[in-house]
């Protein structure tokens, strides 16, 4: 009998497994590329997972809806699935409903009802979440304007790992925004998050080097910075480092451009 009970729990557990196993695997498939694999993989889910491996799985859908990955691009059939999903409460589900409503995808533009997804994700740890209202209330979109506010979000994102989030931390403390102006502050941000190859990240610590600020003032490193910056995607960043080119000497710039390619060789870390 007991051998009987053993083989039936192996049994249950090894399903539960399995079940899970379509979810996780449809999130692999999707991360690398694999589109039609991954919806296969996710519709399994929703019929033979668990509760998280559904809500993954519908979250998933939306999101290759969104995006238009295998299935027509539909916004609405995206937000219909968010909602299935954030029905269960699963806080990815809610931050992509939370951006739905920020642009006005599949509904219209709301800014409180972004916040509103925001703030129920980010209560459940969810740090794109928590960079999204630092950012609302920094502007005052969707609710009250405040510094402070935009500060404690940004921090809660950024000692999650969001690089973005560092960035804006940064620049609360280099603007004085929301806290004392700490330009030591400002730079530790900063460089933490351009050292994980944040664009942003890069392009405010060039900024950094340019006006000296927590830091000597060298255009070399500025120029570095920026030119990662720049090949990262920064928008402004290849203005901003032709800008500084103008006060360099050709040797100061061809070392710069030799710093920028060690410096990416070293996945940015140790950069001086």
């Amino acid at each position: 009998m007991k051998k009987l009970l053993l083989i039936l729990v192996l049994a249950v557990m090894c399903s539960s497994v399995a079940r899970a196993s379509d979810a996780l695997d449809g999130l692999d498939a999707h991360h690398k590329g694999n589109y039609a694999e991954a919806l296969v993989l996710f519709k399994a889910a929703l019929v033979n997972g668990s509760e998280i491996g559904r809500a993954t799985a519908q979250t998933m859908i939306g999101v290759m809806y969104k995006n238009g990955q295998v299935v027509k691009q539909d916004y609405k059939e995206a937000v219909k699935w968010y909602r299935k999903a954030v029905a269960q409460g699963y806080e990815h589900a809610q931050y992509q409903l939370g951006f739905m409503y920020a642009e006005g995808y599949g509904v219209a533009q709301d800014y409180k009802e972004s916040a509103t997804w925001y703030q129920l994700a980010a209560e459940q740890g969810e740090r794109g979440s928590m960079r999204a209202l630092g950012t609302y209330h920094y502007y005052g979109h969707g609710v009250a304007q405040d510094y402070k506010k935009a500060v404690k979000w940004y921090r809660l994102a950024a000692e999650k790992g969001d690089l973005d989030g560092q960035t804006y931390l940064g620049m609360m403390y280099q603007k004085g925004q929301g806290v004392l102006q700490n330009y030591k502050e400002a730079l530790k941000w900063y460089r933490l998050s351009a050292e994980q190859g944040s664009a942003n990240g890069q392009y405010s610590l060039g900024g950094m080097y340019v006006l000296g600020n927590g830091v000597t003032g060298d255009f070399v490193l500025a120029h570095m910075w920026l030119n990662l910056a720049a090949s990262n995607g920064a928008i402004k960043a290849a203005d901003a480092r032709d800008l500084v080119a103008t006060g360099m000497k050709p040797a100061e710039i061809s070392k710069a451009q030799a710093m920028a390619i060690d410096c990416k060789e070293k996945l940015y870390r140790n950069c001086y």
